[in-house]
């Protein structure tokens, strides 16, 4: 079963926060996963949730995300992510892909 993660990220350094992300996207996709959508707009349509930028992303499977995030390789990279920003993280299974 594929998985989806869902990423609500506050950037505090924009900068910073480009170093991350022009590493972390081949790292992704090296791991076989892929964005579905990132920071574009959204809309509220029900609850009280306020997020602030949207990251979606595919993931093979639940397994492959959490041996990616867990991995040298993300944590590394999550440091320099702590370091400009903060966000809520969810992992979902979904549908097979």
């Amino acid at each position: 079963m594929s998985a989806f993660v869902i990423f609500d990220v506050d950037i505090r350094n924009p900068e910073r926060y480009q170093d991350f992300m022009r590493q972390v996207k081949p790292a992704l996709e090296s791991a076989g996963a892929r964005y579905l959508a990132r920071g574009g707009p959204h809309k509220i349509h029900e609850g009280d949730w306020s997020p602030r930028r949207i990251v979606l992303i595919s993931s093979p499977s639940v397994q492959a995300w959490e041996s990616f995030y867990n991995g040298p390789v993300y944590q590394g990279l999550k440091a320099v992510r702590d370091e400009c920003s903060s966000a809520r993280l969810v992992c979902v299974e979904g549908l097979t892909q």
